[in-house]
């Protein structure tokens, strides 16, 4: 293998975004060293495939750069140059066709991950990127020399420039541990703090509903949550109960607001319907048939197309008094308050938000206090939710990283 040196360009970290780097760099002719602390590459993005290899979306462009909240002006330029129809040609380049799902999601025709990553891999080592596994980045020396703890012990590597690439703060266990915000906070460069992203919230239940409901989908419901500027934001989907809060794909779409809300107010609301299909005056119709000897439960279940748990849930959420309104009870089943009090740890969630501000890189991602030094990936200050778009943008970020590192050097 090449030794790395002063005449090749440094890509540390190894997953979507940093590979993207390396690839984007090797087609320009450049030599490329690749870091990666984990004794393989790509751990995250193979995790995110076990369940199905979600690798974007086929949303229209508006929608899909919308997703990306505050960040969307600065993310739209990485789409602009390379968006998930250009990321499907990519992949089908790698001889992995793909499939839009009912959803609008678009999965590898093997729904699996690895497959694509095997012939990745062995695309960049034909363009002679060079891999380096077991590398962990530990900063700077006082020459800005790139230093290293491997298996050798520590080592000294200096290149032509350095695009960073080592994700946010979720999973570390897979690498992305955030342990590079102190490295770059030392150099001057401002990082907002990591939070969860796309994670699940907490809540204290009964101990009869986290013990005979933790780990039970809550399906076919409606969730709503009142954003800051008065609008209502809304989703149809399933979540699932946890023993201390709810997680699932329905939470996770809310998850920005959400914890926005609970970092303002120490708590946030979120209402549920539980029979979207039915209109409020259609159940409180049915409430008020009289019972013939059935229990409230039975009526709930029979009439209105209650499970257990959404009759668990009502019994939660609600003063005793309401059950005896039929009114009342028919309103509180299409908006359900469910009060959440905290997030689940950063390390469970699927990604996470914050990261170096965009005031401290310019339009190539290139900080501006270090030249030659360039991030791409979860390390910035941008999230998207599941669905296809936190993979997108990380590729995107990894090609403009990239480019940008081609066009410092001049080539």
């Amino acid at each position: 293998m090449r030794s790395p040196s002063s005449s090749s360009v440094a890509v540390i970290g190894a997953g979507p975004a940093g590979l993207m780097a390396a690839e984007t760099l090797a087609a320009a002719g450049l030599a490329v060293d690749v870091y990666d602390a984990m004794p393989s590459v790509g751990r995250k993005f193979l995790l995110a495939g076990v369940g199905g290899m979600n690798i974007t979306h086929s949303e229209e462009a508006a929608g899909f750069v919308s997703r990306y909240r505050e960040a969307s002006p600065w993310v739209s330029e990485w789409l602009a140059e390379f968006d998930a129809s250009q990321l499907r040609e990519w992949i089908h380049s790698l001889g992995i066709d793909t499939f839009i799902g009912s959803s609008g999601r678009v999965f590898p025709s093997d729904m699996k991950a690895a497959p694509l990553l095997r012939a990745w891999l062995r695309r960049l080592r034909e363009q002679g990127v060079s891999l380096h596994n077991r590398h962990r980045w530990i900063g700077w020396n006082a020459q800005h020399q790139c230093l290293f703890d491997t298996p050798q012990g520590q080592q000294t590597k200096t290149h032509r420039a350095v695009i960073l690439a080592l994700g946010g703060g979720s999973w570390s266990r897979l690498g992305s541990d955030g342990a590079w915000v102190n490295l770059l906070q030392t150099q001057g460069i401002k990082v907002r703090d990591l939070l969860p992203a796309n994670g699940g919230f907490t809540r204290q239940w009964s101990s009869h509903l986290s013990q005979r409901f933790a780990g039970h989908p809550l399906k076919q419901i409606i969730a709503r949550l009142v954003l800051p500027d008065g609008s209502t934001w809304e989703k149809r989907g399933e979540c699932i109960v946890t023993h201390d809060g709810l997680e699932g794909s329905l939470i996770y779409a809310l998850s920005a607001p959400l914890r926005d809300q609970l970092l303002q107010n120490g708590q946030a609301r979120l209402t549920l319907d539980l029979a979207p299909d039915r209109t409020g005056e259609q159940l409180a119709e049915m409430l008020r048939k009289p019972r013939s000897g059935q229990t409230l439960a039975s009526v709930l279940r029979k009439r209105a197309g209650l499970d257990t748990l959404k009759i668990a849930l009502l019994h939660e959420c609600l003063d005793k008094q309401i059950f005896s309104d039929a009114a009342r009870l028919a309103a509180s089943i299409k908006t359900l308050p469910v009060e959440l009090t905290g997030m689940r740890p950063l390390d469970e969630a699927i990604s996470s938000a914050g990261g170096v501000v965009r005031e401290a890189f310019d339009q190539n991602l290139m900080l501006k206090d270090l030249p030659g030094v360039f991030c791409a990936g979860e390390m910035l200050n941008w999230e998207a939710p599941t669905g296809g778009y936190l993979l997108t943008a990380c590729f995107a970020s990894g090609r403009r990283a990239g480019q940008g590192a081609i066009d410092y050097l001049g080539l």
